[in-house]
């Protein structure tokens, strides 16, 4: 894969801003629509599948991503991204046009399968122009657009809800999308070679995505909406490992692989994907709990909750791009080690948080954090595209925004869990003879806790109850994420480089 030098500056210009383009739709839309959610229920009802409008989007975006990068180093990689960007912008509309809940959720799918295979060749599109020494300053705009429309998300979307309809929300896609589409039609030219005679891996593939779907479904409900214990969530558990017991022995038999496990003997290719799902893994439990202790624990306005994230957010963007500007003159092994020593010195002092911490030290340590996060993830794509032959760039260049999406929903899943736990088992003990009826909701619904009015009812000695349950409980997932950060400086020094 060499890029044509000869290209024009303004073509390669063209093609890196519709690829970024249709990026940030597909980021967009994983944010754009807590805003937008009660709005939407009371129009079209249907709350019981509140959570599917999220969850759809996000399975059918994980199982996509790897299948859509696989098939990418079989088949021509622009007409794949114009294929994904079609059904995005194509769902967009029929969610924006939605007459049910139902008809809005099976839309989010289709919107989901399209935002997987951007989120799969947005990477290699830019890799494929980019010239020689200059990827890595070209990759770090990418990972960019993630804190960008972290930023942007919540914000648009309550604008929109409030001087629009709700449908912008979807609707507002077709024309950036559109704008997106001709970019990419127009400018873009295949520079990889492609097998004359492709062999498709069907049987891997299908038990591949029944595993990733079935296994997500049981982590992002969490034990709430499918009781782990229950007749459906056990199985959908068996169902899962035997898909993935069929999934190793389809790759073993497949005469081209929908995943070679020899890649796994490769430092690059298997750390590299482990340090992403860890730093995931830490960033988005993070970004899903810091709200908690915030907010209720420590009794700030939304509008703080805010500033707090978007501390994140832009750390991790200003560590991309920083980054991508020196990671030539460096090693990326290196880059590696200390995103991971960031994230550690901005996640480990989290676990002594008290009710009397300051605001100033919790910005200062998810910006730290952040730049930590925006270090890992755009040093470890660059060794795992280095680990492997040109060939199978599409596939490890998908795998790594596999890893990265498996471990932020992991991590939120296991987060979760860990939080629910520690909170409720302290308020059994210490607050269920104060306000029963409050915990019993809380029991139904954690995002009540987010609810002023629901804040308003409570007795002051439940309230301190509550704030101390919560400390403890978001100090445990702040000693979770720390010891994953750790974990990952002790792979950092196995990676291959200087």
């Amino acid at each position: 894969m060499i890029p044509d030098e000869g290209m024009g500056t303004r073509d390669r210009g063209m093609i890196i801003s519709s690829a970024l383009m249709a990026l940030f739709l597909g980021a967009l839309d994983a944010l754009v629509m807590s805003a937008a959610m009660p709005t939407i229920i009371a129009e079209l009802g249907g709350l019981s599948l509140y959570a599917w409008v999220y969850s759809a989007y996000f399975l059918a975006r994980a199982v996509s991503l790897p299948v859509f990068g696989k098939l990418s180093d079989l088949f021509p990689a622009k007409q794949l991204m114009l294929v994904s960007m079609f059904l995005f912008v194509a769902a967009s509309a029929a969610a924006g046009a939605s007459p049910s809940m139902g008809f809005l959720v099976g839309a989010r799918v289709f919107q989901g399968i399209g935002a997987g295979g951007i989120f799969a060749l947005v990477y290699l599109v830019l890799s494929d122009v980019t010239l020689p020494g200059q990827r890595g300053k070209t990759l770090s705009l990418a990972s960019s657009v993630w804190g960008l429309s972290s930023v942007i998300g919540p914000t648009l979307g309550g604008f929109i809800v409030s001087y629009f309809s709700w449908r912008w929300i979807f609707f507002i896609n077709l024309p950036l999308g559109l704008v997106s589409f001709l970019g990419i039609f127009i400018f873009f030219k295949e520079f990889r070679e492609k097998p004359c005679h492709p062999s498709l891996d069907w049987a891997g593939i299908t038990c591949f995505s029944g595993a990733v779907l079935g296994g997500l479904t049981l982590v992002m409900t969490g034990g709430q909406q499918i009781p782990w214990t229950s007749a459906t969530g056990l199985a959908l558990a068996g169902a899962t490992l035997v898909l993935a017991l069929g999934f190793v022995l389809a790759e073993q038999r497949a005469r081209d692989p929908f995943l070679d496990f020899r890649f796994f003997k490769y430092p690059g290719f298997a750390l590299g994907n482990i340090m992403a799902f860890g730093a995931s893994f830490s960033m988005f439990s993070l970004f899903a709990y810091a709200p908690l202790f915030l907010q209720v624990a420590l009794g700030q306005t939304p509008m703080v909750v805010g500033y707090a994230m978007l501390c994140l957010s832009l750390g991790w963007s200003a560590g991309s791009l920083v980054l991508g500007r020196v990671v030539h003159e460096r090693s990326a092994k290196n880059a590696a080690i200390v995103g991971s020593l960031l994230m550690v010195d901005g996640t480990c002092p989290g676990i002594w948080f008290t009710m009397d911490t300051r605001l100033g030290y919790c910005f200062a340590l998810f910006t730290v954090t952040g730049l930590g996060m925006g270090c890992i993830i755009l040093s470890t794509l660059l060794i795992v595209q280095d680990s492997v032959g040109k060939k199978d760039l599409g596939l490890v260049t998908s795998f790594h925004q596999f890893a990265k999406t498996l471990g932020g929903n992991v991590g939120v899943g296991v987060c979760g869990g860990l939080v629910n736990s520690r909170l409720f088992a302290a308020l059994d003990a210490e607050a269920g003879g104060v306000a029963p009826h409050m915990v019993e909701k809380l029991q139904k619904s954690m995002p009540h806790l987010f609810q002023p009015e629901f804040q308003a009812q409570m007795p002051g000695v439940f309230l301190d109850l509550l704030q101390s349950a919560l400390l403890e409980g978001v100090g445990a997932v702040f000693a979770v994420v720390a010891g994953v950060s750790i974990l990952g400086i002790g792979l950092g020094f196995f990676l291959p480089g200087k």
